[in-house]
């Protein structure tokens, strides 16, 4: 049952409505041997009001009609009761105006700048766990139901393409190391997790506001499809106040997105199929410097419980393709005017992947196995060196890598006692690299370099240790994980105002290994909150 919010509710509405406040974000890890309640997935069940950001929480029998669309996972890791596993609900993704910024509310979480994706250049948009050297390409991996939504070509994240609307919840993995998580994941993992139902005939949401701003966003599912879309713009505002000139502009934006997933009944287990894009434009604050960017993204999972060698598998695989447009402009003095320094007017890129799970768990403890490969591809295309009213140089730039890695994992349950410990070994490998620059008139050439392959193989581990006391906890844990570098870092050189930064083929992975140590306690009821201070050092 659906009341609107132009139609008053019958008398016999429950008088003691249940209300969640905007952000929540706890901390994963019951009691030993019970059920991970902090990391079952908690359905929508919501009145739509004025607006999408004023859910009401009903408890049962006054449930609203849904419809469920399956998402193949794999059950909650148990594992995660021993880490600093920080769960993001969908009452706090749902009311704050972008994913990027709920997720930022969660401490140490934040993109490269301070600004929202709503006003920032999409080379700004990479996310870092625990505000550790924080940078345009990420330095967290951030995947949907498993798939990386990293670009192949930059390791940005795209937030126009992941509405709230799609999404029931996040886990933010701080600090715990590569382990199942593979490559990218060098401060942290943000797992999102796509709805799994929506009420009947569907969600929807509209808002405006001032400087132009007006969108809105939906959710609607029938029989075993589901469909998300997404679309907002505002006239933005004029980012700087002092000083400010001729130079400088609103960061105007507008964006739209739209995600479809199918899960099929099987046999076999559970089955989804996913396809998604989106597409964005933007102004940058300065007058000729704007950036455009467009995207698309498959992926295929199944899921099923396995009675031979293990209790359950995962197999997935994906593909993704991006293209960014992108012009900067150099200042002049006082502000007073604009050059323009660079225009990239293309910037393909394609990633595949794969990856597969068995785990086996029983009541005392388990174990997981799994796999997980990855390609890029992509270059960047640009005109450069402006001159008399014209640019006169040409360049394009990229190449190809890929990573594959083994993993393994397993835990112990002892009494009070939760025990873990993982390793990783991955190959890592950039190729075909390529930078050719040419003279625009003549297409006489001025550079070309061909930086040799580079290849290699990168351990990393992860182990911890939970204490039960009660309702009181203490963990440690200690771990390694690594990135390897962008495309974007190994290639292209870019401008950004006056500031020229030089691409570097010869790097190599980051690492980061870490300590931590933990105290929890108090699961949430009645006036109470979860509390888990956590002292860390990294490197």
């Amino acid at each position: 049952m659906l009341f609107q919010a132009d139609a008053p509710p019958p008398p016999q509405q429950p008088p003691a409505a249940e209300t969640r406040p905007a952000v929540i974000a706890e901390p994963v890890g019951p009691p030993l041997g019970d059920e991970a309640p902090g990391l079952v997935r908690d359905p929508r069940r919501s009145i739509e009001g004025p607006t999408w950001t004023a859910p009401i929480r009903l408890e049962d029998p006054f449930e609203l009609r849904s419809v469920v669309i399956t998402a193949p996972r794999l059950s909650p890791a148990p594992t995660d009761a021993a880490f600093a596993v920080l769960k993001v609900d969908d009452q706090a993704i749902a009311t704050a105006s972008r994913l990027d910024e709920a997720l930022a509310l969660v401490p140490g979480v934040q993109l490269f700048r301070r600004t929202s994706s709503v006003a920032s250049n999409p080379t700004t948009q990479g996310m870092t766990v625990r505000a550790i050297a924080g940078s345009g390409a990420g330095r967290a991996l951030v995947t949907l139901d498993g798939v990386p939504q990293n670009d192949p070509f930059g390791g940005w994240v795209m937030w126009t393409g992941l509405p709230s609307a799609g999404l029931e919840g996040a886990l933010v993995v701080r600090g715990a190391g590569a382990g199942p998580y593979g490559a990218g994941a060098l401060t942290g993992t943000i797992q999102l997790q796509e709805r799994t139902r929506v009420t009947s005939g569907g969600e929807y949401a509209f808002h405006a506001g001032e400087r132009g701003a007006f969108g809105g966003q939906f959710a609607w599912a029938v029989d075993d499809l589901m469909i998300v879309g997404a679309a907002e713009r505002t006239d933005g505002w004029v980012p700087v106040r002092a000083g400010r000139g001729r130079a400088d502009e609103a960061l105007a934006y507008g964006g739209s997105s739209l995600a479809l997933r199918w899960s099929p009944g099987w046999s076999g287990g559970d089955l989804a199929l996913r396809l998604s894009g989106y597409r964005e434009a933007r102004d940058s604050g300065l007058a000729g410097a704007s950036a455009r960017a467009t995207g698309l993204a498959a992926s295929a999972t199944m899921t099923g419980a396995s009675p031979g060698i293990g209790t359950e598998w995962r197999l997935q695989v994906w593909a993704r393709s991006s293209d960014l447009e992108n012009s900067s402009v150099s200042v002049a003095p006082g502000r007073s005017a604009t050059t323009p320094a660079n225009d990239q007017h293309g910037t393909p890129a394609l990633g595949l992947g794969a990856n597969a799970a068995l785990r086996k768990a029983t009541g005392q403890g388990g174990w997981e196995v799994g796999v997980d490969v990855r390609y890029a591809e992509g270059e960047t295309r640009e005109r450069f060196s402006f001159q008399g009213g014209a640019f006169r140089n040409g360049r394009v730039a990229g190449g190809a890598q890929y990573v594959a890695g083994l993993y393994g994992e397993a835990w112990r349950q002892a009494g009070d006692w939760l025990l873990t410990g993982g390793v990783r070994l991955d190959r890592w490998g950039s190729f075909d690299g390529k930078r050719r620059e040419w003279v625009l008139a003549t297409g006489a050439p001025t550079l070309d370099q061909t930086p040799p392959d580079a290849d290699g193989w990168q351990p990393t581990a992860r182990a911890a240790a939970r204490r039960d006391f009660g309702e009181t906890y203490l963990r440690t844990a200690a771990y390694a994980g690594f990135r390897p570098p962008t495309l974007n870092e190994l290639h292209r050189p870019f401008r950004v105002g006056n500031d020229t930064t030089l691409a570097n083929p010869g790097l190599e992975p980051e690492t980061l290994y870490g300590l931590e140590v933990g105290l929890g306690g108090g699961e949430r009821s009645a006036g109470r909150r979860p509390c888990s201070p956590t002292g860390w050092t990294g490197r």
